[in-house]
């Protein structure tokens, strides 16, 4: 067969020379459109579902939003197995699929399957999924620098303006805040005195839902001009908080600041960020959508931000703390060069031992030709670009030109005893 193959190559060495060209111009663009990573994603093809119940503790969590989900959610098709997680306030369940089912085909299915779970959970319980991205996701790390800002109005610049802003950055999942504080008015209400204005916790928890609304209503003509009619009731000052009438008593209003403390302050934290122990910084997690390329999206992520800076206050700028793009250009250089080392390691090498130009050239062709051919195999089976892969093309360059040294080695003996005896008849003749 080997025979065969090797007689019909050498009688049609033009269509062998246009199949190589053919395949390398193939590879050739392959290598162009191969996604760039620095690590191999290796995680599980996997759905987050996040449950919020602030303020239960992990046993209620796990009896009343965890387990009512992990059951609910185990017939979805195509699952191998469902894990869980419960802790203070909230609930994580992680639906593992089998390899090769399309992540949002997975996510309308576990989404289906919600609509007919939260019935069987707490009133005011929502599950939602997690963003779709994977363990290693996490591409860009950023904080804000500013000179004596607080933190609070840091990450409500980060919340509020920044945040929105990269979130349409195509390739990009999730802008994950941290740091900082998120600003909220909290009511501390002093028991003793509800017992005083004979007033419950419900009842003013009532009063302030009621008053921090807005009414429409409709809309009539005056003059030949139309005027729509709506009440403002959204509160926007601690004062205004604070004169909310809870109730009347013998004509008396009991207002928010008779039985409590309103006040402007962060949400309960149950950590800090800290930057090389510089003290507390705010700032945001680029997470990466499945199947991207990172390197791209990297590029694209700093553009914006070079956009979005132009929106920030003068004493504010972006310091990125961790870039990906900086690893996958340092491995790509190192992998390049390598590969290069390598070709013209082994092309010295098969000139010394042969000393004929036309075969080493022969096995020297075969180096690009078969690392092009590589990626082709690569984009076909979504494999990136990465330390891994590239590592591999590079350890195999020993295997790829072993057969043509052998085979080159061997024709070449053979023509010279072929030779030898082509002399001695001649000789003999």
């Amino acid at each position: 067969m080997i025979e065969k193959l090797i007689s019909v190559s050498l009688r049609n060495r033009f269509v062998v020379l246009l199949l190589a060209a053919i395949i390398f111009g193939f590879g050739i663009f392959a290598i162009q459109n191969n996604k760039i990573d620095a690590i191999p994603d290796l995680s599980e093809n996997q759905v987050i579902v996040f449950t919020e119940w602030q303020g239960r503790s992990p046993q209620i969590i796990e009896d009343q939003v965890t387990y009512p989900l992990v059951t609910g959610l185990q017939g979805i098709p195509n699952v191998k197995y469902v894990r869980a997680n419960s802790m203070f306030g909230m609930s994580f369940i992680y639906i593992i699929f089998k390899d090769g089912v399309d992540t949002y085909w997975a996510r309308s299915r576990v989404l289906e399957k919600l609509s007919t779970v939260n019935a069987s959970l707490p009133n005011g319980i929502t599950p939602t999924l997690g963003p779709d991205g994977t363990g290693v996701g996490h591409v860009l790390w950023y904080t804000l620098e500013t000179d004596g800002m607080d933190l609070g109005e840091q990450r409500a610049t980060q919340d509020w303006y920044v945040k929105f802003a990269l979130q349409n950055v195509e390739g990009v999942s999730e802008i994950a805040s941290f740091g900082g504080f998120q600003k909220q008015y909290q009511i501390t209400i002093d028991p003793n005195k509800l017992n005083y204005y004979k007033v419950g916790i419900k009842e003013v928890m009532d009063a302030v839902n009621s008053n921090n609304n807005e009414a429409g209503g409709r809309k009539f003509e005056l003059s030949d001009m139309g005027y729509i009619i709506k009440t403002s009731g959204y509160l926007k000052s601690i004062q205004e908080i604070e004169n909310i009438a809870i109730e009347t008593k013998n004509s008396i209003p009991v207002r928010i600041k008779d039985v409590s403390q309103v006040q402007m302050a962060g949400e309960a934290r149950l950590g800090i960020f800290d930057l090389n122990g510089n003290g507390e910084a705010v700032g945001g997690i680029v997470v990466m959508r499945t199947g991207e390329n990172a390197d791209e999206v990297i590029n694209r992520v700093k553009l914006k931000m070079d956009e979005v800076a132009k929106g920030l206050p003068a004493s504010m700028k972006f310091n990125i703390v961790y870039d990906r793009g900086k690893l996958i250009k340092e491995s790509i250089n190192s992998i390049k060069n390598t590969l290069i080392e390598e070709m013209v390691v082994v092309s010295i090498i098969v000139f010394i031992f042969l000393l004929h130009w036309r075969s080493a050239i022969s096995i020297i062709i075969q180096i690009p030709i078969t690392i092009a051919a590589s990626f082709i195999l690569l984009n076909a089976f979504g494999i990136s670009s990465n330390i891994m892969s590239l590592t591999g093309i590079a350890l195999a360059i020993g295997v790829i030109v072993d057969n043509g040294i052998i085979m080159s080695e061997n024709a070449y003996k053979q023509l010279s005893i072929r030779q030898e005896e082509l002399n001695l008849n001649f000789k003999s003749e």
